[in-house]
Formats: structure tokens, C-alpha cells, sequence
């Protein structure tokens, strides 16, 4: 059979070459198109969405709130999947390498794509080449809270302290290469002055020893530390994020208070590289109808989290900047 003698089902009679080409360049375009995406929507399987910390975390917390807006977005199950080890790193290896239909996406943290990759000693994927950004999700600012018994009122005063007294301010932190580490390490930077950084195993035992005196002060996420400001139990100088955050609306910046500072964290969409683009474009617009959800939002905001909307390259843009703001603060830290 040819092109010639071809009749396309349901045809009673032969047609001309010229409209059976025509014909045939429609059924390829709309193959082509079926295996980009439709084949996806398909699927009776539910998108696995992995989290890279243990359940019960402000991340785990976060995707079980955005995995049911998701689903009802794309009209299929998004069922969350903890897959912790390596600050996340696990996690986003296994996303690397799933197959590109989007069935496997995964929950990113910013510290997991910004920070990991300068303080682990080998990471197994790049996180900018290796993942396909899909869409923002959330972002996030930290406060600097100190033991309420310093006499500090203001960043300025935590300053001219820090500079006289070298050593003699402290700050606690998650551990070793953590965000908030880092966060104490560049404000050091940036006030010009010598802190002393005593990593924990977590935030919960570091604001312990703020609550108690043992530590100056720490940077916390707003979500956990406005609780234990909006209690009295510690004292809030200001906010990392360049605007004022509505949940610690008093509270001013950091740049505010002079310094140049603005620097917080977020969470965002990836899948596995090579992504059709139709899909890419499906989940980001999926991801940004989720975020409209009125309980959704309601309960991230009121959370300390700010809606972060836009479009993969907002989301790849970020990561590759702060990529590099952490290359540069690390640069000479030794994390063994």
C-alpha cells in the first residue's frame, strides 16, 4: 500500500495524494503531542510526590498541605512520599533519575538546591542541570530572635556589642551547614563582627538554649519562631526577607535596621530532566490554579509562609543565584 492508494477508515472512495499527506501530517502531529503529555494525563497511578525530610517536618507539612490542592488540580491522586537522608539530597537523586513523564516529582527545599551541594562531599546530581524546575511553590523569611533577658532593643545595639566583644555572642543553629548557620555566618559578615556558632541536632534543642540563656540568639523560620515570640518567651529584632512579614507585622527588616541582608528560603516544584515542555506548562499552571485555593492559602499564610506564583524560570533563577551566594559564604568552611 502507498500514499497513492491510501483511504483513511470510514472514506468511501479513494482520496487525492495531496489530502491523504495532509492527513497523515495530522495523525503524526497529534501522536506527537499524545506522547508529550496526554499519555501522563492518562494514567491511573498516582503522582508520587517525595519530601526529602521525615514526616511530622516544616517540609513534610508543607507538600501534605500543597498534594491535595495539586490533585484536585490535575484531576489525579498526588500521594507525598518522605525519602529523607542527606538534607534532601535522596530524595532529588531519585527524582533526577525517574523517567520524564511526571509521574515522580519532587518537593524541593532551597537549602537542598543551594546550600547541600557546597557542604556535602559529593553530591550526585547538579541541582540546576539535573532537575527540571516546574513551578515556585512557597517562600519563607527567618527572624532573629534573642534571650529575652539581652539587653539589646535593636540590630544596631546587637552590633556595637558583637564588635566590641569578639567572640562573646553566640548563636545556635540546626547543625553544621545548615540554613541557619549560614544565615548567623553571613550576618556576622555583614555587621563586620566574630560570632560563636554551636550547632544542635535540630532547631527545637538550639531555641531551648536561647529560652534559657545559653545562647545569644538564632535564626529561626518565621512559622516556628513567631510562636515562641508571640509567647514572650524570646525577643524578635527583626526579619530576614526584604519586606515585613504579616505575621510578625511589627517587626522590622533586617535592611531596616541597616543591614544588607535578604535572605530566606522556599519551596518549589521539580520533575526529573528533559521534560516535555506541554507538561512542564501543565503542572506549572496546575501548581499556580493550586495556590489560588482559598483554604490553601489561608492556612499557608497564616503559617509565615508568602505565596511564591510564577513561572520555572522565577523558580530556576533563584536557585542559581542563591547557589551562588552560598558558594561564596562557604568558601573556606570545613563542615566535616
Amino acid at each position: 500500500m502507498t500514499l497513492d492508494t491510501l483511504t483513511p477508515p470510514g472514506a468511501a472512495t479513494r482520496l487525492p495524494r495531496r489530502r491523504v499527506l495532509q492527513w497523515a501530517h495530522s495523525l503524526a502531529l497529534a501522536g506527537a503531542l499524545f506522547s508529550a503529555g496526554s499519555a501522563w494525563a492518562q494514567s491511573s497511578a498516582p503522582i508520587r510526590l517525595l519530601v526529602g525530610y521525615a514526616p511530622g517536618g516544616p517540609v513534610d507539612a508543607a507538600a501534605r498541605l500543597f498534594a491535595p490542592a495539586l490533585s484536585r488540580e490535575l484531576g489525579q491522586s498526588v500521594v507525598v512520599e518522605n525519602r529523607p537522608g542527606a538534607g534532601g539530597v535522596l530524595a532529588g537523586d531519585l527524582v533526577a533519575k525517574a523517567p520524564a513523564n511526571g509521574q515522580v516529582l519532587f518537593f524541593g527545599a532551597s537549602p537542598t538546591m543551594t546550600i547541600s551541594p557546597h557542604v556535602l562531599k559529593s553530591m550526585p546530581f547538579d541541582p540546576l542541570r539535573d532537575l527540571q524546575a516546574l513551578a515556585p511553590i512557597l517562600s519563607y523569611a527567618n527572624v532573629l530572635v534573642i534571650n529575652k533577658e539581652q539587653p539589646f532593643r535593636s540590630v544596631a545595639e546587637l552590633q556595637a556589642f558583637a564588635r566590641a566583644n569578639p567572640g562573646k555572642v553566640s548563636y545556635g543553629s540546626a547543625g553544621m551547614g545548615g540554613s541557619n548557620h549560614l544565615s548567623g555566618e553571613l550576618f556576622a559578615r555583614r555587621v563586620g563582627a566574630q560570632m560563636t556558632h554551636v550547632p544542635y541536632k535540630g532547631n527545637a534543642p538550639a531555641m531551648t538554649d536561647v529560652i534559657g540563656g545559653q545562647l545569644t540568639m538564632m535564626f529561626d523560620i518565621i512559622g516556628t519562631g513567631r510562636n515562641y515570640v508571640n509567647t514572650g518567651r524570646v525577643r524578635a529584632l527583626a526579619v530576614t526577607s526584604r519586606e515585613r512579614n504579616p505575621s510578625l507585622p511589627d517587626v522590622p527588616t533586617l535592611r531596616e535596621s541597616g543591614v544588607d541582608f535578604d535572605v530566606g528560603g522556599w519551596y518549589g516544584l521539580y520533575g526529573p530532566p528533559q521534560m516535555p515542555a506541554e507538561l512542564v506548562q501543565r503542572l506549572n499552571d496546575a501548581t499556580r490554579r493550586a495556590l489560588g485555593q482559598e483554604e490553601l492559602r489561608a492556612k499557608l499564610v497564616e503559617q509565615g509562609y508568602e505565596l511564591w506564583v510564577g513561572a520555572p524560570a522565577l523558580l530556576a533563577e533563584r536557585a542559581a543565584r542563591e547557589l551562588a551566594l552560598w558558594g561564596t559564604v562557604t568558601q573556606g568552611m570545613k563542615f566535616d
